[in-house]
This record gives C-alpha cells, structure tokens and sequence, in this order.
C-alpha cells in the first residue's frame, strides 16, 4: 500500500493485489473488528468459572490438549483475522504480568465491545463510549480498593488464606479434587523463595517437573531440584552428603582433531601406545576433578564406557546428559560456575549442596536426581505425577496459575471476594453513578454496568443457573442487605455470601482484568478502517 497524489493534488491510495484486498471503513470496520473480537469471546465465555467447560484442541502434529486455561486455549488456537489476535495480546498480557484471570479478562472485553456495538447504533461516536468505559473503570476501582481485605502473612489465619485464595484459582480446573493439597504445596513452595523484605518472589526459583506413572495424590514438593536423569553408573553410590558439585560442558572424551587428516596404525605397539594415550586422558581428566575436591560430576554431555568406568573405580558419582537450562539450574542453586575446559577446574568453582539423591518412583526401576539445600539458593521443585502426559501438562498449568496469584499476594496482600460478588457490586456503583454524569458518556457507564452483569450471568449459566433470576436476585439482596459481598452459588453450598464459602481473588488481578479489557476495547474502537485479505472478511 502506498500513499500519492492527483493532478490536483488530492491524496489517493494505491494498494498492492486490490482485487484480492478487501476495504472497511468507518462503522462497517468497527463493526467488523468488534464480531471477530467477539467470537473469540464466545468461545471462551463457556470455560468461565468452577464450573466452566473445557476446550480440545489439536495441534498440526496430531497432540491432543484438554484444558480451560484462557490463555493456554488462544495460545493453541489458529487465529487468521487481525482483531482476533489482539483478544489473543491481550489474554497473554494478563498471563504475563498476573498469571490467573485469562478467561476473565477476555470474557468481559466480549462484553464490553457488546455494549459497545449497541451504542454505536444509536449513533454514539466511538471516542465518547472509549471514555465512558475508561471513566467507569477509574470509578469502580476505588471500590475494589475499598471491599478489599489486607492478609497478614505471620499468622497462621493468613497462611490458611493464602491457602484458600490458591484453592479458588485451582476450583475451575481438571485438579479440583486435588486443590487443598495442591493449593497448599504452592504457598509453601512460594513462601520458601519469597523475599519478604522486597516483597517479591522469583518464580524462576520454582521449577515444576512431571513424570508419567502414578497418580494425581503422588505429586510433592520436593526442598530442592529435580533433575530427570540417574547416575551414570548403576553400581555408583546413590546418596552423596555435603555435595561438592563440579558442573561441566565438556565430555569426558579425548580430543577430536579438526583435520581431514586420518590416523594409520600398521603395528601393535602403535595400536597399544593409542590405548595408553587415551586411557591418560581419562585418567588426567578424572584426577583433576577429584584435586579440585569435588565429589560430585554433572556434566552436560556424555561419557565414554571407560571414562564411565574410571568414575566409578574413583568413587566420583557422575550425572551425565543433563540439559542447558537445567545445568545453568544447577550452577544458580548451588553456587557452581559452568566449567568449559578440564584445564580450568579449581576448588573456587565448585558448588555445593547438603545432599545429593537418587529418588525412586512408582513400582518400576526408573530414578530421579534430588539435589536438596543447595547452598546459593532456596529452589524447589513440584514434581508431577499423573497417568498420561495431557493430565500432567494441565496440572502444571494450573499448578503455575496458582502460584502466580500468591506470588501477587506477596506483592500486594489484598484480597477481594469472587463469585461474581465483586461484579455485582461494581454494576450498582456504575448504574447509580451514571445518572449524575453529564453528556452521553452516562451511557457509556451504563453499558459498562450491563458488561459487568453479562459477566455474571455467564458464570451463573456455566454452573447450570438460570443466568438472569440468579443475576437479579443476587442484585436485589446485595442492595436490599447492603451486603457487597453476596455472589452466585456456583458450587450449591447453600450460601450466597462468598466470606463464608471462602471465595478469595488477588485484588491485583481484578483490577489488572478491569484495565486491560478497558485498553483493548478502546484500540479496538479506535481501528475504523481495515485493510486486509478477502477471505479473511
């Protein structure tokens, strides 16, 4: 596409294949934008909640994964038109920065640009509604701020809290069953390598790790790393005690020269000589890794039988072909630099951790390698056990959403109640406020209000309610019992109010949902004219 003028100097455009173009302006683009935005929402408005269905999904490879985990559905799906990809942004963008929220931030943007698009039919311009749902969005959040209810990590209330808000996050997935223990494994795992006087937490501290056999109860957490690999020997020992740790990239093996030159042996004592000169490479590499007092080999690559041999005959236990990001793992947690060449093995280099173990699982002879308190570092792992490789896959990502949220919770200890209690009351904020706002951004509120609701009517339609009494029954009695707190009984407790059935969500992650949903309605209102292939339209 290019931009030129005319005779008289009026600007035109040329575009590139025009008859294979296809051209939208003004409301029939805006219109376009908000349906295609909108199917991606309809597709995951039925996944929302505990209650929520999950999505198949089939890659060009033939894998099969089963999940309701927002983000990880639009990662997976073959998205073609433009608008649709920024749905996809934008539930990644909340994946990043807070890990849980991906269905509902992508839900409520569908809803928004529903509202959206009946405004723009009653000739409201799309600027004005952009700045009503931004002037709803700042008016709301001072009222999450104000229902919200600060933890106290010290005591043992806020650690079971803690507890209850990860459980929440883990209620809608395939793991449900499993969410008390799951749950508590991750605030353990997050209070072990949270820096609390930073308030802050690296997630990279904590590796999640899984292997096929057993079942979804197996799973632990484990004060340490987990390699997947054995020992090099089987007769090696498997337990080693206040690990000296010698990382290294370079394989046990005698040089390789870089000539197309070859090597001719005419005679046995050619033949025994080569013999001696290799077997005095290994024995030197070996003997310089037992001088640097190290009692422990992880090694990048592989070893030769002999080399192998001598390892064990030295009693030096070895762990070999473990992989880059594992190894550079290793070298953190422990304290050891990554060694290139045996000629630059020294005692400074070495790590160190308090015990190095081979761990069995499962009734077979398979083995895994724990290195536990390790020096540098709190790293721990949660190893994942399941019957098949798509039930663990989708219990690490609902295993990563849950510590997300209480990382965020280290971050900002605030919680707000979920259920669609705190939509609800942000709906009655909204509509009451909206007749005191001059000019037609009142209906703008207004429209932001109806979304808030739409959201709610979905979370009560997936937990097989009807969608609008539940929705105008929750809403009268929050008003009638001033009561901000009542929401919609997803799991059939009986109860309304979510305080008592112990319904917690991340204040950071509700309002994070607000904005972003916010931001993307208006980029997507502001795009009114759209250039793209034919058969995209």
């Amino acid at each position: 596409m290019s931009l030129t003028f005319d005779e008289t100097g009026r600007p035109y455009i040329i575009i590139r294949e025009q008859e294979r173009k296809t051209r939208l302006k003004g409301t029939a683009a805006l219109k376009s934008n908000i349906a295609a935005a909108r199917a991606v929402a309809r597709t995951l408005r039925t996944s929302l909640g505990p209650k929520g269905m999950d999505k198949m999904l089939q890659s060009p490879d033939g894998d099969i994964t089963v999940t309701n985990d927002g983000a990880t559905i639009l990662q997976e799906m073959d998205v073609e038109n433009q608008i649709a990809k920024l749905m996809v942004e934008l539930s990644k963008s909340q994946d990043d920065e807070i890990g849980d929220g991906t269905t509902g931030v992508v839900v409520l943007a569908g809803a928004l640009l529903e509202q959206a698009e009946k405004l723009l039919d009653k000739g409201i311009h799309p600027t004005r509604i952009s700045e009503g749902f931004e002037r709803a969005t700042d008016l709301v959040i001072p009222l999450l701020r104000k229902l919200s209810t600060p933890l106290d990590y010290s005591s043992s209330n806020g650690y079971d809290e803690l507890v209850r808000t990860a459980m929440t996050t883990l209620n809608s997935k395939i793991v449900s069953r499993m969410k008390h223990q799951f749950a508590e494994m991750c605030v353990k795992a997050v209070m072990s390598v949270a820096d609390m006087e930073r308030k802050d937490v690296n997630l990279d501290l904590i590796k999640l790790d899984g292997k096929v056999g057993g079942q979804l109860e197996d799973t632990k957490l484990v004060n340490g790393i987990v390699v997947d690999k054995d020992f090099s020997h089987p007769q090696m020992q498997r337990r080693v005690e206040d690990a000296k740790i010698c990382v290294l990239t370079c394989p046990f093996e005698p040089p390789k020269p870089k000539t197309k030159h070859k090597l001719d042996i005419k005679t046995v004592e050619q033949y025994n000589d080569m013999q001696e000169a290799e077997r005095k490479y290994f024995t030197d590499m070996v003997q310089a890794v037992k001088d640097s007092g190290a009692n422990l080999v992880v090694c990048q690559w592989g070893f030769d039988d002999e080399a192998n041999h001598l390892l064990y005959k030295n009693n030096l236990p070895a762990i070999r072909w473990v992989g880059g990001s594992e190894l550079e793992l290793i070298a953190l947690a422990t304290g050891a630099r990554i060694i290139p060449r045996f000629q630059e093995i020294s005692a400074e280099k070495l790590g160190s951790a308090k015990c190095v173990r081979a761990m069995p699982f499962g009734t077979t002879r398979d083995y895994v390698t724990v290195l536990e308190d390790c020096a540098f570092s709190k790293s721990v792992t949660i190893f994942v056990r399941g019957g098949n490789k798509m039930m663990i896959e989708e219990a690490k990502r609902s295993i990563h959403d849950a510590l997300c949220i209480v990382r965020n919770l280290i971050r900002d200890n605030r919680i707000v109640y979920g259920g669609g209690s705190i939509e609800i009351a942000c709906s009655i904020l909204a509509s009451e406020t909206a007749d005191q706002i001059p000019g037609v951004e009142q209906y703008a509120v207004r429209g932001f209000a109806a979304a808030l609701d739409n959201v709610v009517m979905a979370l009560a339609e997936n937990s097989g309610l009807p969608p609008i009494e539940t929705l105008a029954s929750v809403k009268s009695r929050q008003v009638k019992e001033e009561n901000p707190f009542l929401g919609v009984d997803c799991m059939g407790t009986g109860t309304n109010d979510m305080r008592k059935q112990n319904v917690y969500e991340a204040l950071t992650s509700k309002i994070q949902q607000l904005q972003h949903a916010t931001q993307m309605v208006k980029m997507i209102l502001k795009i009114d004219d759209t250039i793209a292939p034919a058969e995209y339209e």
